[in-house]
């Protein structure tokens, strides 16, 4: 990425600060959180070295003003140059002044993140604006939940597009209600959903007994998670 991307000529609809712009280290199976910030210090150290400036983020953070990606990754790219003079925002790792073909790094441990899409039977941008806004925690929505508009050209539609930093606590079933309930003030339905990336097996699970209304529901009654035990 350091090599092929050009910061300075990108442009897109996402938030970015860098062309290797963030990595988080999620822990699994088989590894704690501690270990996962062990390893987002290495990997920042590293980076540094290559002459970008890294702030670690979530449970690596150094400091509480940069545990939030969307705290540390304000200004973006356009607005770091002068945003990583202030001595408060001094890189983690790095140097202390802009890459400009590169940009920033962010480098975190943190829970896994759901990315969670939800698509409207509608075009208009500032309908999905104003649903992510009501949804997003910034909004005084859900507190697990960061939320924006999305114009989907080639659909003719809107969609309001979701980082879930903690399913355990802002469920993905709990955004999806949230989103059709704001929709019906705009007189829009919910057409579809998507997940981006991968997700974990349990998000889906509490998904499946909210809306199944399953009772006393556990993972070990999923069975190729008891046979994967088994096969151990």
């Amino acid at each position: 990425a350091i090599q092929l991307i050009d910061m300075r000529t990108h442009h897109g609809a996402h938030p970015r600060f860098g062309a290797v712009d963030v990595v988080p280290f999620t822990p699994v199976m088989g590894v704690t959180m501690n270990e996962c910030v062990a390893i987002a210090n290495a990997v920042g150290k590293a980076y540094g070295e290559m002459g970008i400036p890294v702030y670690l983020y979530e449970d690596a953070c150094t400091k509480e003003s940069r545990r939030n990606l969307a705290a540390v990754r304000k200004g973006q790219y356009e607005g770091f140059f002068e945003k990583i003079k202030d001595p408060e925002w001094k890189p983690d790792y790095g140097p202390a002044v802009m890459n400009e073909k590169s940009g920033c790094s962010a480098v975190g441990a943190r829970v896994p993140l759901v990315a969670f899409n939800v698509n409207l039977d509608c075009s208009d941008k500032a309908v999905a604006d104003a649903i992510a806004r009501k949804v997003r925690n910034i909004g005084g929505g859900l507190h697990y939940v960061k939320a924006m508009g999305v114009k989907l050209e080639e659909r003719n539609q809107v969609q309001v597009s979701m980082n879930l930093v903690n399913y355990e606590k802002s469920a993905v079933y709990q955004a999806f209600e949230m989103i059709k309930m704001e929709a019906r003030r705009y007189g829009v339905n919910v057409v579809g959903s998507e997940v981006i990336g991968t997700v974990p097996m349990k998000a889906l699970l509490m998904a499946a007994e909210y809306y199944l209304q399953i009772e006393n529901f556990n993972l070990d009654e999923i069975l190729e998670k008891r046979l994967l035990e088994l096969e151990e």
